[in-house]
This record gives structure tokens, C-alpha cells and sequence, in this order.
């Protein structure tokens, strides 16, 4: 399939540009080391948020391969295929961890300071290179014209200690995500899937089914990836349908808040679902995505097939996405609330700014199924 043999180019090229910029230049070993050649380039100088960029290559090819993994499973050599899928799956999870802290701290510093209106919040701390630089406070802005009602006042007391208590607890995991996003990309495991995938670059282990695809006998129909892909797509309907999608046409679910406020420490019972809705949602684009290079047109050239660029599909998955980030800040904001011996005025605006990331929570459902429910929209 050429759709994972370009993937895994990405994969490699992202691989060499991480190598190239980061503080392991020139350590690479074995195939992944030596398929594109070498990884330094005399003479270039690393740019500043080049290994960021590599890093999120490198997630985006590793997820696009273990998901065409997934769809087309029954084209493919089934041992190779589940070997790579959880080496893959542990990979982009290690590299995201990361930027997800990083995220997930600048969300809740913002939603404190629209809260509260108090500007005295630190700014995310860099890690990595960078962690030895100097950093800086949110600059001090005007204050507000209006005078502020008492449970205003209140969350202005405890918002500075709030911002400051979720800064250390989510720098500190943030760092440790680095150190442990640097260990696996020289761990052996890491180059083990740098070498499948570098091979996986020039031949593709196929079935006995996806070797008639690729080379089909005289007279014989090639494979069609279509049946695959359909599958993928009902899948994700089947899901969508399981959701309560009237309860979150409704901008206000009462329901849904009373037990997203509860005490219990437990993960939310109804995000589960929309979070399954996400994941088949990419594996449903990434399925697009292969059909793009696989379907030829009425012409007879190469090129998307009519509902690979559906307009809805994005609008959907940008909803699911700050679902996501909503749903894991109001964990963080909760997390932080349960600290022991913190003030109560700290403890109150960690429980505002927990009540606030989920009806972000809710406005991100009303906003997935305002997209889900419109007629698709093609892109020329």
C-alpha cells in the first residue's frame, strides 16, 4: 500500500529532522539510522522549535500507520501487523504527553484569568534546551473598570494560588514526560520500531489477500480497499448513534454537569463514549486518507475519492478535540482541588475553574452534534 509506504517516509524524515535538532544528533544505529542517509548535515543549525515540530511528525506518522494497521488489518501479514500497532500506539502516546501538560496548563491559567479577571499568574515554564532560560510572568494588565461582586472578589483571592499550585503540578509532569519522551527515543524499543518502519518503507508484509491486491493475477480484479473503509465508517456511525446527541443538542445539560461536579475521583462516565467517537473519527479520515491514493478518478488519474475532504468531518473532529482538552483540564483542576492543606479560597477557585472546563465539556458535545447532523460539505 502506498499510503503506509509514505507514511512510514514521513515517520523517517521526521526521525532525522528530531535527530538533527535535538541533543542525540548523529547517535542513531541499525536501518532507521542509515535509511535516508545521514542524520546530521554539516553545517546546519538547529532552529528553535525544530524538534517540537519533529516530535509532532513523528506522532502524526506513527498514529497514521497504526490506524491503516487497524482498517486494512486483513491485507496485511497479521503477526507484523499486531507487533507494530501497540509499539506504535506506546510511541505517539509517550511523545504527546508532553505537549498535552504544556496544553492543558496554558488552558486552565487563561480560563483562571478570564475568571477571576487577576493577571497575577506565572507563564508556563519551557522544559527541555530551554528549561535553562529565564522565564517570565504573565504581563500585568489594566484593571477592570467595574467593580467586582463579591464571589468575583473571592475567586480573585485564591485564582493567584491556584494558577501557581496547577503550575507546579503540571510543570513538574511535563517534565517528566520530557525525561521520559528523551529515554524512549534512545531506548532500544524506540529503534526496533524505527527499523520496522524503515523497511516498512520500501516493502509493505501483506496477506495472501493484499499480494493479489498489489499484484493482481491476469484477468483477476484487484482487491477493493473500499469494504475496509466502509466498515471503519459504520463503525464510527454505530458509535455516534450510541450517543446521547439529543441531550447534547441542548446547550445547558443538567444532567451531565451534576455528575461532571460530583466528588468522585473516578473518570467522568459519560466522556468515555465521546472519547471512543474521537478515536474512530481519525481512523475513519485516516481511512480516507489511504482510499485518496488508492481510488483513481473518472479520468483515470490519481486522486481523493469525493468525501475524503468532508468539511463535517473536520468540524466534528475540532469539537471532539476540545472535548478532549475540556474533559482532561477539569481532571487536572479537580486533581489539584484535592491537594492537602491548601486554603479554602484556593479551593474554591479550583472547584470554579473545574465547574467552567466542564461546561466547556458540555459546549463541545452541543457543538459536535450541531456538525454531525449537517448535510456534508465537500471541499473542491
Amino acid at each position: 500500500m502506498g499510503y503506509l509506504r509514505a507514511q512510514a517516509t514521513e515517520f523517517l524524515r521526521a526521525l532525522r529532522r528530531h535527530r538533527e535538532s535535538g541533543p542525540g544528533t548523529g547517535t542513531g544505529t541499525g536501518t532507521a539510522a542509515g535509511a535516508n542517509g545521514a542524520l546530521g548535515e554539516p553545517g546546519r543549525a538547529a532552529q528553535p522549535g525544530d524538534d517540537v515540530d519533529a516530535a509532532r511528525a513523528l506522532r502524526r506518522a506513527a498514529r497514521r500507520i497504526s490506524g491503516t494497521l487497524h482498517t486494512f488489518q486483513p491485507l496485511l501479514d497479521a503477526g507484523w501487523a499486531e507487533e507494530m500497532r501497540p509499539e506504535l500506539a506506546w510511541l505517539s502516546g509517550t511523545l504527546a504527553l508532553e505537549h498535552a501538560y504544556a496544553s492543558r496548563l496554558e488552558r486552565l491559567l487563561q480560563a483562571l484569568h478570564r475568571l477571576s479577571g487577576s493577571t497575577a499568574f506565572p507563564a508556563p515554564r519551557p522544559v527541555g534546551r530551554a528549561a535553562t532560560a529565564t522565564t517570565t510572568s504573565v504581563p500585568p494588565a489594566a484593571p477592570p473598570t467595574h467593580p467586582a461582586s463579591a464571589n468575583r472578589g473571592n475567586l480573585t483571592v485564591g485564582a493567584a494560588k491556584a494558577g501557581a499550585l496547577l503550575d507546579r503540578q503540571l510543570t513538574l509532569a511535563r517534565t517528566r514526560a520530557h525525561s521520559t519522551a528523551l529515554q524512549a527515543l534512545g531506548s532500544s524499543r524506540f529503534h526496533a520500531v524505527a527499523d520496522k518502519v524503515a523497511l516498512l518503507a520500501s516493502e509493505v508484509p501483506l496477506s495472501s489477500a493484499g499480494r493479489r491486491s498489489a499484484t493482481p493475477a491476469p484477468g483477476a480484479a484487484p482487491v477493493d480497499l473500499r469494504p475496509l473503509a466502509t466498515a471503519a465508517r459504520e463503525r464510527l456511525t454505530d458509535a455516534v448513534a450510541a450517543l446521547p446527541l439529543v441531550t447534547a443538542g441542548s446547550p445547558y445539560n443538567a444532567e451531565a454537569l451534576v455528575h461532571g461536579l460530583s466528588p468522585d475521583p473516578a473518570p467522568h462516565p459519560q466522556d468515555t463514549p465521546w472519547h471512543q467517537v474521537r478515536l474512530l473519527l481519525r481512523l475513519h479520515r485516516y481511512a480516507l486518507e489511504a482510499l485518496a491514493g488508492a481510488d483513481p478518478r473518472t479520468d483515470g488519474t490519481a486522486g481523493p475519492p469525493d468525501d475524503s475532504v468532508d468539511v463535517r468531518l473536520l468540524a466534528a473532529g475540532e469539537a471532539l478535540d476540545r472535548h478532549r482538552d475540556a474533559s482532561e483540564a477539569a481532571a487536572a483542576a479537580a486533581q489539584a482541588a484535592r491537594t492537602p492543606r491548601i486554603a479554602p479560597a484556593t479551593a474554591y477557585a479550583l472547584g470554579v475553574l473545574h465547574a467552567d472546563q466542564r461546561h466547556e465539556v458540555e459546549a463541545a458535545r452541543y457543538a459536535f452534534q450541531h456538525s454531525w447532523r449537517k448535510e456534508p460539505i465537500r471541499l473542491p
